[in-house]
């Protein structure tokens, strides 16, 4: 145990060494707007922090605050989502703020159990949360905190669980400045993961992103795209606009209406 505790304390050295010398300038770093850092929490659950740099300015000129977003059009929604990918994270964001400004008079709860009951809030992204926005010393691992804590503390391991790591990221954090020391674990994740070669393959729950070009996703999101531009649509219309065979077309049109995405009217899906 005292081995650990030394190598805790070591971690942190490290951490606070890389982040005073190197830590990154985000724009959702320079609030503590509890609605900026929902909108960049669920944005950056599946998407690389380049992408959320360049369309999360667009997003909240358009949709400045929850009562704002909540008024918005799903389809307003996710014409300013588009490009992020994962498009019901868009509606996601929305219906949190259908939630917050019914039944929270606007404010974002400061209760992990609430937030967690939210749309696209899983255990994780709730501790996040209450951390960035409230500078709480919530729980919560992500893949770059997962990478920090596998790298010294587990460097020879294969199959590290994160109910492994948990107790020894509760052990490391400072109670006191919670948001601050995730801001310098992520920006140190992000330096090993360059430095090393995918460092997160000894944690259990590692998983092969699969390829993009060519998939399923592509073809979902090239075709709610193009009839969120505003045509009337079939699906030997769409064909004859994205390189895709009908049959993908079509099962993308038949997915993306069946959950609410688009509309079908006459023979014609539209938004």
């Amino acid at each position: 145990m005292k081995n650990q505790k030394e190598k805790i304390k070591k971690l942190q050295r490290v951490v606070w060494a890389h982040y005073k010398k190197n830590g990154r300038r985000l724009q959702w770093r320079d609030t503590i707007d509890p609605y900026w850092i929902v909108v960049s929490e669920i944005m950056l659950q599946q998407t690389q922090v380049p992408r959320v740099i360049e369309k999360f300015p667009e997003f909240i000129k358009a949709f400045p605050t929850f009562r704002e977003l909540a008024t918005a059009s799903d389809t307003a929604v996710l014409r300013h989502w588009q490009g992020l990918g994962y498009n019901r994270r868009g509606l996601y964001i929305k219906r949190i703020a259908e939630i917050v400004t019914k039944n929270h008079g606007g404010q974002l709860p400061q209760d992990r159990a609430t937030l967690e009951r939210f749309p696209g809030i899983g255990p994780n992204t709730a501790g996040s949360i209450l951390a960035f926005a409230f500078n709480l010393p919530e729980i919560f691992i992500e893949t770059n905190v997962r990478t920090v804590f596998l790298h010294h503390l587990f460097p020879k391991k294969i199959g590290v669980t994160d109910k492994e790591l948990l107790p020894l990221i509760e052990e490391a954090l400072p109670k006191k400045r919670a948001r601050q020391w995730y801001w310098a674990l992520m920006d140190y994740g992000t330096f090993l993961k360059k430095q090393f070669k995918n460092p997160s393959r000894a944690s259990a729950h590692h998983t092969k992103q699969s390829k993009f070009e060519g998939s399923h996703r592509q073809v979902r999101g090239a075709t709610l795209k193009t009839v969120l531009a505003g045509k009337n649509h079939t699906a030997e219309s769409l064909s004859e606009l994205l390189p895709f065979e009908l049959r993908k077309i079509q099962q993308a049109l038949d997915e993306l209406f069946s959950e609410g995405f688009i509309k079908f009217t006459h023979g014609r899906y539209h938004n």
